[in-house]
């Protein structure tokens, strides 16, 4: 009888630890994650996801009724400091390879899913692996929208010339919006690499927030112009708990920072 009122005290005091360590230390730690994509293919390397696996993934946020909304949204709720459902997620794409349109484009389309796709802007159109201004604009019409990822995806932080910068940055914005119907609100940092000197030219150039990687220095995400974003890799759903943990909105809590240059 002693070693069972023992043991329940210790499940009791256990229980609480673990009820307070969540309630004022991990809950308030909240933030939407946001996914990252780049290539859809059967190529190998971290940077594809098969076609049947992203239809996995995406099934996977419909099926437990996830509320994907778009990267404007997001941002103006943490401007605002909108207090989101623990179920929302915000997915994003990098680079404007063809396989966007070729797979990612008609899955977001059967869900009716946003999505924030960043644009190495110098290579549409120009270089057949990448998107044309076509596609783009076809995709725009179901909800797709489009983002700024320098004009060449040069490593910005190492780019020295304050006019290169400019041209990389605001030159790539330009450039999106004489060829689509509408604004280019949205930046991403190549590799995520940034400085304060890169981010007060991604605001001057008229970009509303702009997305890294887990590198940055603000916290929770409050500072929308270094939002850190969740890689998404092929293996995520053949792992037990994988793909749900990067949907936690825990996830970089818990990963090793990175300094933004």
């Amino acid at each position: 009888m002693k070693i069972f009122k023992k043991t329940l005290i210790y499940a009791i005091i256990i229980l609480a630890v673990l009820n307070a360590f969540y309630f004022f230390w991990l809950s308030p730690r909240y933030v939407v994650p946001i996914l990252m994509y780049h290539r859809f293919g059967y190529e190998s390397g971290s940077l594809f996801v098969t076609p049947e696996n992203f239809k996995r993934q995406m099934n996977y946020l419909k099926n437990k009724d996830y509320n994907v909304i778009s990267l404007h949204e997001l941002v103006r709720g943490i401007k605002s400091k909108e207090k989101f459902s623990r179920n929302t997620v915000v997915i994003t794409v990098d680079d404007g390879f063809k396989d966007n349109f070729t797979y990612a484009y008609p899955v977001f389309k059967k869900h009716s899913f946003p999505a924030e796709i960043f644009i190495v802007a110098g290579n549409i159109g120009k270089k057949k692996e990448y998107l044309n201004w076509d596609e783009i604009n076809t995709m725009l019409e179901d909800g797709i929208s489009f983002g700024g990822h320098t004009k060449n995806h040069a490593y910005l932080p190492s780019v020295k010339s304050e006019k290169v910068l400019w041209n990389e940055i605001a030159g790539c914005k330009r450039l999106i919006e004489r060829n689509i119907s509408g604004e280019v609100d949205y930046f991403c940092y190549p590799i995520g690499g940034f400085n304060d000197e890169v981010k007060k030219i991604v605001k001057k150039a008229g970009y509303n927030g702009a997305c890294t990687t887990n590198r940055g220095f603000a916290e929770l995400n409050k500072d929308v112009y270094e939002l850190k974003r969740i890689k998404i890799k092929n293996s995520d759903m053949n792992k037990p708990f994988s793909f749900r943990a990067k949907l936690s909105g825990y996830y970089n809590l818990f990963r090793s920072k990175k300094a933004g240059d």
